[in-house]
């Protein structure tokens, strides 16, 4: 089978399940990240990966992060519009003042949670972690949403988004596992 059909077989899915579609490729890049982290960044061997962790991380993109980027876009492209470059720019402004820091403290919570920690020390891992999470996604971020927002159709934003995210996952994988 071509790409295309590929491509096709995706679009259609998508179509009639975006949640589902978004919520799954979420989760699987967001495991992905955590492997990488694991294998290329912390230099476990492949035998000595920790799959319960990689679920876990997996998890939180299938039930939280997908789901949310699915419905934030919606509410986005719904009340701040669909096309051009003012409506991307004020796209990208709400994304980062709004949902990012409140999206970033949710992860970094819920990472926190799967990996059993008790309330002190969640919060602990947070005062640790957050603020540098959130100036390094402020280096990122913007610039990617900027092309999503001006360029990508709806449908295909999270993809997008999760694409490049691979990389972040990577990062915060480690960031939350060091």
């Amino acid at each position: 089978m071509s790409f295309r059909g590929v491509f096709r077989i995706y679009q259609d899915v998508l179509r009639r399940r975006p949640y589902l579609v978004q919520a799954v490729q979420t989760g699987a890049l967001m495991g992905s990240g955590d492997l990488i982290s694991q294998t290329f960044i912390e230099r476990n061997r492949i035998s000595d990966v920790d799959l319960t962790r990689t679920l876990k991380f997996s998890s939180i993109g299938f039930f939280v992060g997908g789901p949310a980027l699915r419905v934030w876009y919606g509410a986005l492209y719904k009340y701040v519009g669909s096309s051009g470059t003012a409506v991307a720019l004020k796209k990208v402004f709400i994304d980062q003042i709004v949902f990012a820091p409140l999206f970033l403290f949710a992860i970094l919570s819920a990472v926190a949670f799967m990996q059993g920690k008790d309330p002190d020390k969640i919060i602990s891992d947070l005062e640790a972690n957050y603020l540098d999470v959130l100036k390094s996604n402020y280096l990122l971020w913007p610039w990617v949403q900027i092309v999503n927002f001006a360029y990508v159709p709806l449908q295909y934003q999270v993809l997008l988004v999760q694409v490049v995210a691979l990389f972040w996952n990577t990062y915060l994988s480690w960031k939350t596992n060091k």
